[in-house]
């Protein structure tokens, strides 16, 4: 059985300042939002956090960012934060731009335990400064690192006590492969059931990648509210 938390606070005193951690969703979709919460409260700083973007300025990773909790972010999408803008502007935030793909892929090899590989994504772009460039077939690529972290937050619909983890939907956007490449893996599950009470061929990420699990509701809130006339 994995380790059961209780308290949120509880599930982030681990981390520690100047950690790695990957945290999933897309957007505001799937993200751990209480996971995120706690780490807000916690005061932890120094954090590189690699996700697919920061969320908003009043919710999710965007509230590390007003707490100044996040020295460094790799994410390949940053143009719903205005307190992102300011801190990179500002010279407070370093950030490193990765291709949506590309960042998709250099956590899923990261999981995998690949070191590296090549992508034609970003060549004779300012993202191939500094990379190593090759030809295949009369085709440049770039030498991309596959990426890792010291914990992974993600958020899943339903998880049984052994860690094995389904997600709604679009949640399982970067959750599944973050799952694999966080040395920690901490679930944020709104439903908590006994093990075998999953239909294993609907399972998304196996227990094995899991080491920590918490229950809790979400609020979801959306990034963007379209209402038809």
């Amino acid at each position: 059985m994995k380790k059961i938390y209780t308290s949120f606070q509880d599930a982030v005193t681990q981390i520690e300042d100047g950690s790695t951690i990957m945290v999933g969703g897309f957007g505001l979709v799937g993200i751990p939002e209480n996971l995120i919460l706690a780490l807000a409260d916690s005061g932890v700083k120094h954090l590189t956090v690699i996700s697919n973007n920061c969320g908003v300025d009043d919710w999710g990773l965007g509230l590390l960012l007003q707490n100044k909790q996040i020295d460094k972010m790799i994410g390949s999408y940053v143009g719903e934060n205005k307190e992102f803008e300011r801190q990179v502007l500002a010279g407070e935030l370093e950030v490193e731009l990765v291709p949506q793909g590309t960042l998709a892929e250099r956590i899923r090899a990261g999981g995998a335990g690949i070191p590296a590989f090549y992508s034609p994504a970003g060549v004779g772009t300012p993202i191939a400064e500094g990379k190593e460039v090759r030809n295949f077939d009369g085709q440049d690529y770039l030498l991309q690192t596959g990426l890792k972290a010291d914990f992974s937050l993600i958020r899943a619909a339903q998880g049984d006590k052994a860690g094995n983890l389904i997600y709604n939907k679009t949640a399982q956007n970067f959750n599944p492969m973050m799952a694999a490449a966080g040395k920690i893996t901490i679930a944020e599950v709104e439903e908590l059931v006994k093990v075998g009470e999953l239909d294993p061929a609907t399972i998304h990420t196996p227990g094995i990648y899991v080491q920590e699990l918490i229950t809790g509701q979400q609020e979801k809130r959306i990034e963007k509210l379209t209402l038809k006339a």
